[in-house]
């Protein structure tokens, strides 16, 4: 006990140094600057009155330290651009907290609890304080209200009826971890905190779920994670996929009675998973996007990561996959493809648009020489052999292979005026973490394309190796042929490397290139996905990194 006292003071006298640091600023300075650092577990939020975003904190893991921010960067929508705004006296560095905007007095960002991680990554502290950012006059003020949520962290947060209302989470020491299910409202009009008491059967325990508003004020919570020691050292994690809905038994008001009821959604759920980001869209829709299925095996965790986005229709008690459309301008040459091309024209579209679905492979080189392999499926069409002409043009069907983001886990979300932002994030490739500080945005009105805002940067991209670890002491051997492994890798980037792929040729054709390079591509995928991989999935592969490679040179 005494040793987790010590760890507790050691974490606050960190805190406390950095506070001492940030009180040194006395006045507000904006600066314009490159887009911000990669990150996860951050907070990025639409400011209600201006088209900007606001990102706040996050965290960073480069192999052996982990860094913590509480840096404030605003987003310019129309100008692509960024601004660093450092404040006095603003909130202590953390990760993993939880941000809501509300419209009042030029508009207000409310901050609850997260968490902030020793250099190490092995102890935490979680926070329970409270504090708002007052946009108008760009100053942070932390507000002291008895009777709140104990310290924790990946909770959900969202603002209903001027209130602040607060599920879940979790709270974790160096001996023991406990998961939540508790509800708490925070009055935005007297500043006070209540813990409600909701009657009914509501969701068990846990944190990182969706939690959403309804027209109403009501609030619909999914999903989440939770984990079980099942015997010592030994935890069992659960990926929650059941469906509540938390609402109030008269005019909304404080002293009003909350009661929790099971969801029975139709449509099509999203597929388990932790880590999945989630934001309000247009239409009284509430959206997740990505996250991981971790596939526990008995000595390693694999992850499989998503990169879709599903929607709950909060009215019609559905859920949907959001699934890119053809444009109408692209619908009209298609028809028109359809009436004048008799000359096997549409056998390019067909190769261009697969009908199932297709795993694309990306390679992007770290500045340390490190080559990542980023995978990510594409869906094709659902059942397009089965659609008249008329049912493919009334329904849109889904496009072949786009511009998207990479699959990824704890990235940032924000909507505004109907479009969606996607900011960093992370995936992981074998024992490495690859945290993102790319932006993506979609229209959700159209669900037309994704358009790229911020490219990822291979420069940004660091890992350090743990040194001397008891696997590498314990088996040479093993390391060693990690590193012939690894030498192979490099002959096999010097023959046939991103730079030595066969170069698209002038005004060469999607198909004339595939044709003519085909072989190639399946040599490399085969090499990519092993030797036990089916021919199908492999030529599969090999036509999509073809075609990434081609949109790519063109």
């Amino acid at each position: 006990m005494c040793a987790l006292w010590r760890q507790t003071e050691d974490l606050e006298a960190l805190i406390a140094e950095f506070q001492t640091l940030d009180a040194k600023k006395t006045q507000v300075i904006e600066t314009s600057c490159p887009p911000p650092s990669p990150r996860l577990n951050g907070s990025l939020s639409a400011h209600p009155e201006k088209d900007e975003l606001i990102l706040f904190g996050g965290e960073y893991f480069n192999g052996q330290k982990t860094y913590l921010y509480n840096d404030l960067y605003v987003y310019n929508i129309r100008k692509n651009s960024w601004t660093k705004v450092e404040i006095p006296n603003p909130p202590p560095r953390r990760c993993a907290h939880q941000a809501a905007v509300v419209p009042t007095a030029g508009g207000q960002l409310w901050v609850f609890g997260g968490e902030f991680a020793s250099p190490s990554g092995e102890q935490f502290y979680h926070y329970k304080d409270l504090w708002v950012l007052h946009l108008a006059t760009k100053t942070w003020e932390q507000i002291k209200a008895s009777g709140g949520p104990s310290g924790r962290s990946g909770h959900r947060m969202v603002a209903c009826k001027r209130q602040l209302i607060i599920f879940g989470g979790f709270h974790e020491s160096a001996r023991d971890y406990i998961y939540y299910n508790d509800v708490y409202a925070f009055n935005l009009d007297s500043f006070t905190w209540s813990k409600l008491a909701p009657s009914g059967i509501g969701p068990a325990p846990r944190s990182g779920c969706q939690m959403a508003t309804t027209p109403e004020g009501s609030i619909v919570i999914y999903g989440g994670y939770s984990k079980q020691r099942v015997k010592k050292d030994v935890d069992k994690g659960t990926l929650h996929t059941d469906m509540f809905l938390l609402k109030t038994e008269g005019s909304g008001k404080e002293e009003d009675k909350w009661v929790w009821s099971r969801l029975n959604p139709s449509g099509v759920k999203p597929t388990p998973r932790s880590g999945f980001s989630v934001a309000i869209g247009p239409n009284n829709r509430s959206l997740l996007f990505g996250g991981v299925h971790d596939e526990e095996e008995e000595e390693s965790i694999e992850g499989d990561f998503f990169n879709d986005i599903y929607f709950y229709d909060t009215g019609k008690n559905r859920w949907f996959p959001g699934q890119l459309k053809v444009p109408k301008s692209e619908k009209r040459k298609r028809r028109r493809g359809r009436q004048a091309e008799t000359d096997g024209g549409d056998d390019e579209v067909e190769k261009q648009a697969p009908q199932g679905p297709v795993e694309i492979v990306k390679e992007v080189v770290a500045e340390d020489g490190t080559v990542m392999t980023i995978k990510q499926v594409i869906s094709g069409p659902a059942d397009e052999k089965e659609r008249s002409e008329s049912e493919e043009e009334e329904e849109d069907g889904a496009l072949g292979p786009q511009v998207e983001p990479c699959p990824r886990s704890n990235a940032m979300l924000a909507v505004k005026h109907g479009v969606l932002y996607v900011y960093g994030g992370m995936f992981e490739v074998g024992d490495r973490q690859f945290t993102l500080s790319d932006l993506y945005s979609i229209d959700l009105h159209k669900m037309e394309e994704w358009k790229v805002l911020v490219e990822i940067d291979p420069k940004t991209q660091e890992w350090l190796e743990e040194s001397e670890s008891e696997e590498e002491e314990d088996d040479v051997e093993g390391a060693e042929g990690g590193e012939e492994e690894e030498s192979s890798e490099e002959d096999s980037e010097d023959e046939g490397g991103e730079e030595q792929h066969p170069s698209v040729q002038p005004d060469e054709k999607h198909a004339d290139y595939l044709s003519r390079t085909e072989q190639y591509w399946i040599k490399v995928a085969r090499s990519n996905m092993g030797p036990d991989a089916k021919e199908k999935k492999v030529v599969k592969v090999a036509h999509a990194m073809a075609k990434t490679f081609y949109e790519d040179s063109i």
